[in-house]
């Protein structure tokens, strides 16, 4: 007998520790569509190298080690350390022959796709020095530049442009970034034209020329260097194309936010400054208030995460390292990683948490950097990546730092590498969710859960039309759904929802349970455990709405008058019984200006 009752005991203690670790979890999501409205950015869903049709991209950059060395005249690139010091043909090779020759097919090959996609595009400019001259393969150190293998960059021609704009002087030694600017806004017209280039960045990861291509730039950069570089090439493109946008300085991670990679003249330069950046916005708005004009419209940085698995910094894996399998606490550690770039309680597992934690979380700290030296100017990263794109981690991890950009006003984000499995999922649930191309919304609008380490949320409008909402919620627990209560505040009476998700098990986003019982504005849903869902809400339209758009406005006050004169008109002055002027009372009660 006491055998069986201690069994018992542990049985029913067995049981309730089971349905306590799969129990849901109770979390409380606030909207409200009237308060922190502001545009979200169309460019924060861009890519790098990527077509992305499936996933109704929006911006596309053409960039990254390559782009240092390439020569628009003849199209040959330098691979630097990534590939043997080659100059050859790799980014036109996918060409016939013939073609390949050219002058600038390859950034016209690349703005024809970006136009028929209907994508902001971003061209990277060479600042570093030389371009390649040939493309006979490996650049011996003896051969670093200057040497015959190289053609050195010059910024502004002091000569008359090439004419006709597309044949450049392939026999001298130089290349004019001016004139290949040049070419581009005759062939596409200026950046504020349909076809034109929107914008152009000042070269690729300066902090890392020393690393990556030490034949072009041997010596380390240093920060007036880049500053010099900077204003001598904005100030040469913006005499071609005005009213361009240029990006820089494309910082390649936080050790070049922080020193420039620990640059010789930082220490001097940047007396006074927290990091490079305030120095580099700082320079930047002087020199525009010198120049009469912008030389700088967006601060150009990469951010490759650090934060890694084991709190250990010498063991685990890095989130971004690939593995053949993903353990738990390293998919744990990737979708917890967003709420570096805004949560100020978050600690993560890196050397930028363990050495610079006065710099995090990341956004508010750069967007005060903006605002301190530099108001005006836009953010951009234009490489990022969160790792695992196979994995649900990835995909989850990616929707949550979609969602902060657009909640943080970064105009665009440019992913690295393709976009394929859950990193297709996570651009296609806020820009194709439904395989017709709908998205999520421009506008957003306040959303707060009461629990960030399992959950995220976003929600937006399109415009000041609120009749329909947009919510996007993540669910991050390996083990437990969410059951989850919305509450929304605003003008509108929301009566039913559908929801499309993807989750652990697959990467395709599909219809699940809809929402069918909203009162008064409060509903109660179920969030999958690991799952990202796109709920739309649709709202009851307002009495007085004519025109079927759930809006009382003054096109519906238009067709209620033109109703009422005409029935005015055919009604035999002392005998009104045809004009509702009940109706006319209720529109003018309801009418929203």
């Amino acid at each position: 007998m006491y055998k069986l009752t201690i069994n018992i005991v542990f049985v029913l203690l067995f049981i309730c520790i089971c349905s306590t670790v799969h129990a849901d979890i109770s979390v409380n999501f606030s909207i409200d569509t009237t308060q922190e409205r502001a545009s979200i950015s169309p460019y924060i869903y861009g890519t790098n190298y990527s077509l992305g049709a499936a996933e109704n991209t929006t911006a596309r950059r053409i960039g990254g080690n390559r782009l240092t060395g390439y020569n628009w005249e003849n199209n040959f690139s330098h691979a630097g350390q990534d590939w043997y010091h080659f100059n050859d043909n790799y980014l036109v090779q996918n060409l016939p022959w013939d073609q390949q020759q050219i002058p600038g097919i390859c950034i016209s090959e690349f703005q024809d796709e970006c136009l028929a996609a209907g994508e902001y595009p971003l061209v990277t400019l060479q600042m570093a020095g030389y371009v390649s001259a040939d493309g006979d393969y490996e650049v011996l150190e003896e051969e670093t530049a200057p040497s015959d293998r190289w053609k050195e960059v010059v910024y502004a021609k002091p000569t008359a442009f090439c004419s006709p704009p597309n044949e450049p002087n392939i026999d001298d030694d130089y290349v004019y970034i001016d004139e290949f600017v040049n070419f581009l806004v005759d062939r596409y017209g200026d950046a504020c034209s349909p076809s034109g280039i929107k914008a152009y960045s000042l070269d690729n990861e300066p902090a890392l020329w020393s690393e990556t291509h030490p034949r072009i730039h041997h010596d380390k950069v240093l920060c007036v260097e880049l500053i010099d570089k900077s204003v001598a090439l904005s100030s040469a493109v913006k005499d071609v194309d005005p009213n361009c946008s240029i990006f820089g300085p494309t910082l390649y991670g936080f050790a070049a936010y922080n020193d420039l990679q620990g640059a010789a003249d930082f220490s001097s330069v940047g007396t006074g400054y927290e990091w490079f950046i305030d120095y580099y916005l700082d320079e930047m708005e002087l020199q525009a208030v010198s120049a009469g004009r912008r030389l700088l419209d967006v601060l150009d940085l990469h951010w490759y995460p650090e934060a890694r698995d084991d709190p250990n910094l010498s063991s685990g894996n890095r989130i971004l390292d690939t593995l053949a399998s993903y353990p738990r606490e390293n998919a744990e550690a990737r979708m917890q990683a967003p709420r570096t770039l805004w949560d100020p309680d978050y600690s993560e597992y890196s050397w930028i948490q363990y050495y610079f934690s006065d710099f995090l979380p990341l956004l508010p700290k750069i967007q005060n950097s903006i605002d301190t030296y530099y108001p005006g100017t836009k953010l951009a990263f234009t490489e990022f990546t969160y790792g695992a794109p196979e994995h649900f981690s990835g995909g989850i991890a990616m929707t949550d730092a979609l969602g902060i950009f657009g909640k943080y006003g970064l105009f665009m984000t440019n992913y690295w590498g393709d976009l394929d499995d859950y990193v297709s999922a996570a651009y296609k649930i806020y820009r194709n969710y439904d395989g017709n191309n709908s998205t999520f919304g421009d506008t957003k609008v306040l959303s707060t859960t009461t629990d960030k380490v399992n959950s995220s949320i976003y929600a937006s409008i399109f415009g000041n039309n609120d009749t329909q909402l947009h919510i996007i919620v993540i669910n991050k627990n390996y083990d437990n759904d969410i059951s989850g209560s919305f509450d929304i505040t605003g003008p509108r009476v929301y009566s039913s929802g559908n929801v499309w998700a993807f989750d652990s098990n697959s990467p395709d986003i599909s219809n699940i349970t809809p929402i069918n019982s909203i009162t008064g504005n409060s509903f109660s849903y179920t969030v999958p455990s690991l799952s990202v869902c796109h709920m739309i809400l649709d709202a009851d339209c307002p009495v007085g709405d004519l025109n079927d758009d759930c809006q009382v406005e003054w096109q519906d006050l238009y067709l209620f008058t033109q109703d009422w004169l005409e029935l005015a008109g055919e009604a035999n002055l002392d005998d009104l019984n045809g004009v509702n002027f009940f109706d006319f009372a209720l529109l003018a009660q309801n009418w929203d200006l």
